[in-house]
């Protein structure tokens, strides 16, 4: 197998220091950039596999950088951020992003996760499912686009995963282990909070109503009326 490419955006160079030695060490070529133009550019010049986004940069923020570079084409996106916040995080998914991790993190965690990144877009596609109308939305896998009203809502490739998997079985619980393995491909539930994050940035674009909270368990789609 060709040998694969992360990008690094970090503006703190200790951490992309730390960032690029454990995946150079783990086999990756690695190039680096330390702010959201040079990020820009390094992305349309590299086309890497996979980008490692810091959000807070210079020049222009790690969400910019996100948007413009999904704009270019698709790459899986890890980001990564100082804040703990869920808004911050609910954005970035909105703009592409694939998950995320927050500061202090584990490299060999980081290292772990672009491998499923890596897997995930490597699979071979299925089939494509039935397509769903329920609650007012034309989900069509083929063509992987949601409609309401014949107006096309943008969902990223995650995102469209994630609400063809609950709305396909509306009314059943998904715990966020059944969810992180069915869509993210991850064997644990050590990334439980990206599930909750991607939930959200569905909310917001559909609605709340349509996505129901089992607490202590995990979700599922509003039953159709």
């Amino acid at each position: 197998m060709d040998t694969r490419t992360v990008a690094v955006i970090e503006d703190e160079a200790a951490i992309a220091s730390a960032i690029a030695a454990r995946l150079r060490k783990e086999g990756f070529r690695v190039e680096t950039a330390a702010d959201g133009p040079g990020g820009v550019d390094l992305c349309a010049r590299v086309r890497p596999d996979v980008v490692v986004l810091d959000l807070m940069l210079p020049g222009f923020d790690g969400l910019e950088v996100c948007r413009r570079i999904q704009r270019d084409r698709s790459v899986p996106v890890l980001m990564l951020t100082a804040r703990d916040s869920e808004t911050d995080m609910l954005v970035g998914l909105g703009v592409g992003a694939d998950d995320y991790m927050t500061k202090p993190f584990s490299t060999r965690e980081l290292v772990a996760r672009i491998h499923v990144l890596l897997r995930r877009v490597d699979r071979s596609p299925g089939p494509p499912g039935t397509p769903l109308t329920i609650h007012g939305l034309q989900i069509d896998p083929g063509r992987r686009e949601v409609k309401r009203d014949d107006e096309v809502i943008h969902m990223t490739p995650i995102e469209f995963d994630l609400l063809y998997k609950l709305a396909s079985r509306p009314g059943i619980v998904f715990s966020r282990e059944q969810l992180l393995a069915d869509v993210w491909g991850y064997p644990d539930d050590s990334s439980a909070r990206t599930v909750d994050s991607h939930v959200g940035a569905l909310r917001r674009k559909l609605g709340p109503e349509l996505i129901r909270t089992s607490h202590g368990v995990g979700y599922a789609f509003k039953d159709p009326v």
